[in-house]
């Protein structure tokens, strides 16, 4: 139980730019953790959360009243839990951005953020304030990679418009030959764990597979795909697959140049964030020809998705479904309370964001 453990942080001293604290007497008072969305499935682990912490609901009906807050009820918190989802908190709360960043309880150490990526996050303030944030990495993995197999069959052999087909009545009347993966180039620009799952989930379907990082994979990572620059994948690849993070570096990843650089006959696959693609580019190169067609599953603007996307044939646009199954939501869920009972039991996340690796 977390009572009968000495708990982290409660005095602070700057160390190396980076925040050290003391411990708490075991006799202290319940931490204080802000529940800025439900826990709906991970119910066993709440449970045990529950008696380790004093869990606050959010109220706050806006940003302004946010900051507010934070101030009063929300005052003396230690930890934060919080969902990416359209719908969910981030439509009161806003981005954690330098001034929300500025505004949080000097006290709270601990965000943990439901979702592979973090960006609704700015990390840099969050560490220079001793703030350790979490996001779910190898959770995801596999639910996306599903995802992003689905969208290139999809766009490949035009099932979508198949099903039109077939729902109108019509049987083979309207339906153009489509393409098979086997024997294609699948290239994927960010062989994480989602780019290393979809690699395996391809290769399975007979494609070849070629990749760009930043740095190249040790080989037993590589699982036989080949290391390129990023100027032979978009202009060598039958299927270019974005798997990257989105930060300032990659926002826009794709744009109009890198459009004009792949084949005529390929297709872009997007299942990572939508803003490192630029949406009207691809909207232009897409009505004039320049890429085959288009799988996504993420865009710049959610929850819209832009009318020229949605009634293009050649494009097939799920609303952001990547992880969006039972299995996965559950055990998103459970990583995250596992995580902040790890720090509010040791002083330390058991898992925090590449940016804040060793630092704690």
């Amino acid at each position: 139980m977390l009572t009968n453990l000495l708990h982290a942080r409660a005095a602070a001293t700057r160390t190396t730019g980076v925040f050290r604290f003391s411990r708490w007497s075991s006799t202290a008072a319940k931490p204080r953790v802000l529940m800025l969305d439900p826990i709906n499935l991970a119910k066993a682990e709440l449970a045990t959360l529950e008696k380790e912490a004093t869990l606050i609901p959010l109220k706050s009906s806006d940003r302004a009243s946010f900051i507010n807050d934070l101030k009063g009820d929300y005052n003396g918190i230690t930890g934060i839990y919080r969902h990416f989802k359209g719908t969910g908190s981030i439509n009161v709360t806003g981005r954690f951005d330098d001034e929300l960043v500025a505004a949080l309880p000097s006290t709270l150490r601990f965000i943990t953020s439901n979702g592979a990526g973090y960006d609704q996050i700015s990390v840099e303030p969050c560490s220079a304030r001793g703030i350790q944030v979490s996001n779910v990495p190898s959770v995801t993995d596999n639910p996306t990679a599903d995802t992003a197999t689905f969208l290139l069959l999809s766009v490949l052999r035009q099932f979508p418009t198949a099903l039109t087909e077939a729902r109108a009545g019509s049987f083979h009347k309207n339906l153009p030959l489509s393409n098979d993966p086997h024997g294609k180039v699948l290239g994927i620009l960010g062989m994480g764990g989602i780019g290393r799952a979809f690699a395996k989930r391809a290769k399975a379907l007979g494609m070849t597979i070629q990749y760009h990082n930043r740095n190249r994979l040790p080989e037993d990572l590589e699982q036989g795909a080949k290391y390129v620059s990023r100027d032979e994948l978009l202009s060598t690849s039958d299927v270019v697959s974005l798997n990257l993070p989105l930060n300032a570096h990659t926002k826009h990843t794709i744009s109009a140049p890198e459009l004009k650089a792949m084949k005529k006959s390929a297709i872009l696959i997007n299942t990572a964030r939508g803003a490192v693609v630029d949406e009207p580019a691809l909207i232009a190169a897409l009505e004039s020809g320049e890429i085959a067609g288009a799988g996504l599953d993420v865009y710049e603007n959610e929850p819209t998705i832009p009318k020229q996307l949605l009634q293009h044939p050649k494009a097939v646009c799920l609303p952001h479904i990547g992880t969006l199954s039972y299995e996965t939501q559950k055990e998103m869920e459970a990583f995250c309370i596992r995580n902040l009972r790890a720090g509010l039991s040791t002083g330390d996340l058991a898992n925090v964001v590449p940016e804040q690796k060793g630092m704690w």
